[in-house]
């Protein structure tokens, strides 16, 4: 596969197979990812990985939190408020799109919550993939995390397995950085699942869109 098909055929995969998955092989790639971008080579990722009896114990872990409603404050704010045109309206457009796949109306709240709360089961996917930065670190090398997760993504695209990259854990960090038992001075940043997608699943039937070049890329 070339860097070009990876890129086009990567999206986020809602619905996982319950299906083991090589787990040195996703260990190899996290490796592998680290020679992603990185300012001044200064590699500010902290990386954590959920697989097997743990990631059991763990989705237990959060079922009960997710029932209970219990949430965390926010470290860091994952959009800015409010969130501005044209961007709102991507973010509008993506989530209509795919309730209506799932066919839950957008009065249908409770239903939309409880799809929503699968994201802390990561979806289903036996792997799932924890970011931490350290707290001393500014704007540009959590740009660096992006650029490690995306490239982590591409390669598991690869090797043939589906991910969704997540911010939804920034309103379970206390319970994930117990979990993982991460250093204080380290913040989470986001989750990956991975594993095998469900492809008969609605959810997986179709990509974003993106926004037409004219309105993000100028001649300078």
């Amino acid at each position: 596969m070339s860097v070009s098909d990876a890129v086009t055929a990567r999206r986020s995969c809602r619905a996982f197979l319950d299906e083991v998955i090589d787990v040195d092989g996703v260990r190899d790639v996290l490796v592998k990812a680290s020679r992603a971008a990185s300012g001044g080579n200064v590699q500010p990722w902290r990386v954590y990985l959920l697989h097997g009896a743990r990631m059991d114990a763990f989705k237990a872990g959060m079922a009960e939190r997710t029932d209970k409603g219990q949430i965390d404050a926010p470290e860091y704010p994952v959009y800015p408020a409010p969130l501005k045109e044209p961007y709102r309206m991507q973010r509008f457009a993506v989530g209509e799109e795919m309730y209506a796949r799932l066919g839950i109306p957008r009065e249908d709240k409770m239903a939309r919550l409880k799809w929503f709360a699968n994201n802390y089961q990561f979806f289903g996917a036996p792997v799932g993939v924890f970011v931490f930065v350290d707290r001393d670190m500014g704007a540009a090398q959590w740009t660096d995390l992006g650029g490690y997760m995306a490239t982590v993504t591409l390669l598991l695209e690869e090797a043939g397995l589906a991910t969704c990259s997540q911010e939804c854990w920034s309103v379970q960090h206390k319970f994930v950085s117990e979990f993982v038992d991460a250093p204080v001075e380290e913040m989470l940043f986001a989750g990956i699942a991975v594993g095998k997608a469900d492809t008969a699943h609605p959810v997986n039937g179709f990509m974003t869109n993106r926004a037409e070049p004219a309105v993000w890329l100028r001649d300078a």
